[in-house]
């Protein structure tokens, strides 16, 4: 870190397709700079350039082929470059560092919702994410089905990717899954109805900012 630079804050957005994890981290993003808090918004998987050219590999559904663990595995393999050449770098400068997805999609989406055990994504963090760990998580929690209609809504007209295109089962269990992460670190995690109107969530993201972040 350099001398006299407090290190910065980092905040991740999770949950379901259509559940506006984007949205609303671009509009916290735009909130802290008004603040006065230099921002990096950033996302996964990318944020860094190779993390980028692996991101179009796993959204395409190439990695899938070769099954859960691999995707798992080349996840984390972006999540390791985007930190070290991204995220770390941002948090020594003093920025905040808001990221629309991080490792609680890789625990709900190959973890619990595709079958690779508990044990081995566990691993994984511990070898690319090491003791980095969120200040704050936001599960942006909706209906699958609801989600689901918004997302083919926005994506009108293009083809949905690897993980739109799931059955709803599925995507109910990956809704279980981040509302499971939520109840076991209440501590890091914090739930928002994101079924309420784009505004009305966002209050709730910086009402929850303000109280434990004070930026």
């Amino acid at each position: 870190m350099q001398r006299g630079v407090e290190l910065g804050r980092f905040i991740t957005f999770e949950g379901g397709e259509g559940s506006g994890k984007s949205t609303q981290a671009g509009i916290l993003a735009n909130r802290l700079a008004r603040a006065g808090r230099p921002v990096f918004a950033t996302r996964e998987p990318g944020g860094s350039p190779a993390a980028e050219e692996i991101r179009e590999a796993l959204l395409s559904g190439k990695v899938w082929q070769f099954g859960p663990f691999a995707e798992a595995v080349m996840f984390s393999v972006a999540r390791a470059d985007h930190i070290d050449y991204a995220i770390r770098e941002a948090l020594q400068q003093g920025k905040w560092v808001v990221c629309d997805r991080f490792i609680d999609s890789t625990r709900a989406y190959q973890g619990a919702t595709a079958g690779v055990p508990r044990s081995l994504i566990s691993a994984l963090e511990r070898i690319t994410v090491g003791a980095l760990s969120p200040d704050i998580t936001f599960i942006l929690d909706i209906p699958a089905q609801e989600g689901l209609a918004r997302a083919h809504e926005r994506a009108e007209g293009t083809t949905p990717d690897r993980f739109e295109g799931q059955e709803l089962m599925l995507h109910e269990r990956v809704r279980r899954a981040f509302l499971d992460i939520a109840e076991e670190e209440p501590e890091r995690c914090i739930v928002v109805d994101a079924s309420q109107p784009e505004a009305m969530v966002a209050e709730d993201v910086w009402e929850a900012v303000l109280q434990r972040l004070n930026p």
